[in-house]
Formats: structure tokens, C-alpha cells, sequence
């Protein structure tokens, strides 16, 4: 009886474990959304094992000498498996990689395109994260959290070119408008317009179908960004998470609203020095409960913005 208990439980174990893996799996494939622009879109997830951390999205543009990329995804294997999906549609030389920031889960992949030849370009003051013992330990504790998808062979890639104000260059035959939008969620924002294609890749500024991610963020210079980038004359926007949209507007405004909602609902209690948690409790949070990640990121993005506001 002890014996049939068990391998019922293990069966059982077997089945939630195949259901997980299918619900956290996303097969890397490129999108199109407009003629030469397409997007890899990452699962909604938190990083583990089981999704190899592809949680975020990388964007591809295709111009007549070559290709841009924007943003390299969570891990090196994950930085292949996007060239060989960019070699499906084209065999033009994968030239430029723009890294909208750095949070790991974009740039682990940026060696990957280094050892095909490609040139990293990101906002300078990313240099402060590459330098930090934060980015060191953060390597490190994925080599554990994520093996065997990152390891000992994981390493930061610097740019090989800093942009230190708003810049339009011209890439593989393309204009790029590149858009100093840092401290916002990281001090190295940068977003990235394709004016002939009408594409906007916001990187992590905008999170759509998702509760944002929050961690050290300037709130206040976040919700200003999303203010810019409402100035702009996109027709589609990629975000650093989510599905492509082209409710450009709409999709700003929902990342901004959610901040606006949060600094409101903390700030009289973090400058009051009241506690955190009563003024957690007695916010109303029901307009954004049903969204996916609210229970996994909300607490952390309240408090962290209640700290940030007492410091400000």
C-alpha cells in the first residue's frame, strides 16, 4: 500500500513538474513588426532554470548592410539561439548590439555576439554597474540561481561605444535615434527609435502585461522618461518585457500610472516616517492585483519606492 502510495505521489510529482515546464517554456522565435523590425518575446516570469532566463525581450532590425540587435537576452546560449534566428531571415553581418541597460537578464547574452564580431553600444553609465561589486556578486549568484544556463564562462561585456547624451547614428544604412533616459529604472537607461520603421524599443522603461520591476529605480526620473518618450512619434513600442504594442500611448502610460499609483500611495507615510506595512495595508491595490507578478514584485516595488521617496 506504502509502495502504490508512493508511486502515485511521484507520478503526480512528474505530471505538476511536465505542467510547470510547458507554463514557464517559451520557444525563442522572431516576430515581425514592421518591415525590417522584428522581436523575441521572454516569458513572464521570474529568471530560473526551467525558462533559462529568457524573461526579457531582444529586438532585430534588418538594414540594407547589415543588422542591429537591441538587447542580448538572459544567458549565452540564449545570445546564439538569437543569431541563428536572425541568420533564418537574413545573412547580412550582425554588426551592432544596443543595450538598453544592464540588468542581467538583457546583457548575459552580449558574448555571444562579441565572438562573432559585433560592436556593443550602451549608455555610459553603465560603467558604474560594470565596475560595482553589485555586478560582480550578482554574476556570481547566477552561476548558481541559473545553472547550468549561466557558469564560469559568463562574463560582463563592456561597450565597445558609450553614448553620453541623445544621439542619432546611422547603423547598417538606418538612422537610430539612441535616447539618454537615465536614472530611471537604471541609471544607463537608453532608448532606442528606428524612424523609418516607426519602432520604438523601450527596453525595461516599459513593462507591459506585467507588474514592472521596480529594485533600485528612480521612481521620480522614470515617470519623467516615460513623459519623453510620450513625445515621441512611434507607431509600434517593444518592451523590455511583454508583447509589442501599437497602443504606443496607452502602454507608456500604464508603466507610469503604476508608478504615479505607488510614489501617491507611499509617499505621505515614507515622509512621515510612518511604518511601511500600515501604509501597505491600507492601500488600495485592487486595480492592479489581477495583473501577472503583482504578488511576486508589488510588496518589493512599494517598499523600495518608500525608501527611495525618504531619500529623495
Amino acid at each position: 500500500m506504502m509502495k502504490s502510495l508512493r508511486l502515485l505521489s511521484l507520478a503526480l510529482s512528474l505530471i505538476l513538474l511536465s505542467v510547470s515546464s510547458h507554463a514557464s517554456e517559451r520557444i525563442l522565435t522572431l516576430t515581425q513588426v514592421s518591415k525590417n523590425a522584428y522581436y523575441a518575446e521572454g516569458v513572464s516570469a521570474l529568471g530560473s532554470p526551467l525558462n533559462k532566463n529568457f524573461i526579457s525581450n531582444a529586438g532585430v532590425v534588418i538594414g540594407p548592410t547589415g543588422v542591429v540587435v537591441i538587447d542580448a537576452l538572459g544567458s549565452p546560449t540564449l545570445g546564439k539561439q538569437l543569431i541563428d534566428e536572425i541568420r533564418k531571415l537574413t545573412d547580412k553581418p550582425i554588426q551592432f548590439v544596443i543595450a538598453t541597460h544592464y540588468h542581467a537578464d538583457h546583457i548575459y547574452g552580449l558574448q555571444s555576439f562579441i565572438d562573432i564580431g559585433a560592436t556593443v553600444i550602451a549608455q555610459e553609465s553603465a560603467k558604474d554597474y560594470l565596475n560595482s561589486d553589485t555586478a560582480k556578486l550578482r554574476l556570481e549568484a547566477s552561476r548558481t540561481e541559473l545553472a547550468p544556463w549561466i557558469n564560469a564562462q559568463t562574463k560582463l561585456v563592456p561597450a565597445s561605444k558609450w553614448i553620453i547624451e541623445d544621439t542619432r547614428l546611422n547603423l547598417v544604412g538606418l538612422d537610430v535615434d539612441l535616447i539618454k533616459m537615465g536614472p530611471a529604472h537604471t541609471p544607463d537607461d537608453l532608448a532606442v527609435f528606428f524612424p523609418s520603421e516607426g519602432v520604438l524599443f523601450a527596453g525595461d522603461l516599459v513593462f507591459r502585461g506585467r507588474i514592472p520591476y521596480v529594485g533600485q529605480a528612480d521612481s521620480l526620473g522614470w515617470i519623467q522618461s516615460l513623459d519623453k518618450l510620450l513625445k515621441q512619434e512611434a507607431q509600434v513600442i517593444v518592451p523590455g518585457h511583454g508583447p509589442a504594442s501599437t497602443s504606443v500611448a496607452e502602454d507608456l502610460k500604464f508603466t507610469r500610472d503604476y508608478l504615479v499609483y505607488v510614489r501617491q500611495a507611499m509617499s505621505q507615510a515614507a515622509r512621515d516616517l510612518e511604518p511601511f506595512e500600515e501604509a501597505y495595508a491600507a492601500t488600495d491595490w485592487s486595480r492592479y492585483a489581477k495583473v501577472p507578478l503583482f504578488n511576486a514584485a508589488n510588496r518589493m516595488n512599494a517598499y523600495n519606492i518608500y525608501i527611495s521617496i525618504q531619500n529623495e
